[in-house]
């Protein structure tokens, strides 16, 4: 309970502070910090998804800036020789502004990762970006199959019933693609679940539906106790180790990221980007409470 009261109060505190928590969980300010992160995870024997830190722009204007971004993101990526990919956030693209223009916005990015070989996955947002995400994925699917994915969140009540909506796109030539996760944001309990066990429960119930149905898929958790049972899912169902693979992010628990990757299994690492790095590590926070007592020490005992 201290340690939540804590993990409440640090975004209140000044960015000089708060900074030595988030150093973490992000790999830098800048594209040669985040590209310089990827290259150690490379030679660890991960693979990447880079993401530059920001959301819910307020105008149009701003999805433009970060769209050349991305697009330089993607051209230095590429000819640093970096195994990896690209996760991009719609509402960072003026999906809740315009979403025609978040379309054609994605659309380029999209046109030019593949122009590469390469794949961008479409981040989950709030129960009030669900619908549009869903069907800007569709979209992109239809005109770039095999090279756009999207985010699912167990946590809320209507996943598994989009998941098996989706299924009428789903070809062995093009096959759904999606990173499964608990889920975040704060939403009602009218649609996400809130149990603890609850939430893991239907994880492993969508996951099993995937594993069984030949969708792709990134197994994004931290929880010991999902992997263990992810695990015995494809070692039950004799799950190829091409149809998946484990995701986690940078920063967090790298004794667990090391022990499923030294198991033989594919380890995708999100490494995070840009100077929008407060509220997204002080969400981390949130998340992993006990982390308060680290940042104890390295303020008061490291100083």
């Amino acid at each position: 309970m201290i340690n939540k009261a804590i993990a409440n109060i640090l975004p209140h505190l000044p960015k000089r502070l708060v900074r030595i928590f988030a150093n973490k969980y992000f790999s830098g300010e800048n594209l040669s910090d985040a590209l310089r992160e990827s290259k150690k995870l490379n030679e660890e024997g991960c693979s990447v998804t880079l993401d530059i830190l920001g959301e819910y722009v307020s105008k149009m204007e701003e999805a433009e800036q970060y769209k050349i971004q991305y697009l330089d993101v993607i051209e230095q990526f590429s000819a640093a020789n970096i195994t990896g990919n690209f996760s991009l956030k719609p509402s960072m693209f003026g999906i809740l502004l315009n979403k025609e223009a978040c379309y054609e916005n994605y659309r380029e990015i999209v046109k030019a990762a593949a122009k590469h070989n390469n794949f961008i996955r479409i981040d989950m947002e709030d129960s009030s970006c669900t619908d549009d995400e869903i069907n800007l994925y569709l979209r992109l699917k239809k005109e770039f199959p095999g090279r756009v994915g999207l985010v699912l969140q167990a946590y809320m009540h209507r996943t598994l019933d989009d998941i098996k909506k989706m299924m009428e796109v789903h070809t062995e030539a093009s096959p759904l693609n999606f990173r499964l996760c608990k889920g975040i944001y704060v939403e009602d309990k009218s649609i996400a679940y809130k149990g603890y066990q609850e939430v893991r429960d239907h994880f492993l119930e969508d996951l099993e539906y995937m594993l069984l149905n030949g969708i792709y898929v990134g197994i994004a958790t931290h929880d010991a106790y999902l992997v263990e049972k992810s695990m015995e899912l494809i070692e039950k169902h004799k799950i190829s180790k091409d149809k998946f693979e484990f995701q986690m992010l940078y920063g967090v628990n790298p004794g667990m990221r090391r022990s499923i990757a030294g198991k033989g299994y594919s380890m995708k690492i999100y490494v995070p980007f840009g100077k929008q790095w407060f509220n997204y590590s002080t969400r981390r926070l949130k998340e992993n409470p006990n982390m308060v007592w680290h940042i104890v020490k390295a303020i008061f005992i490291r100083g």
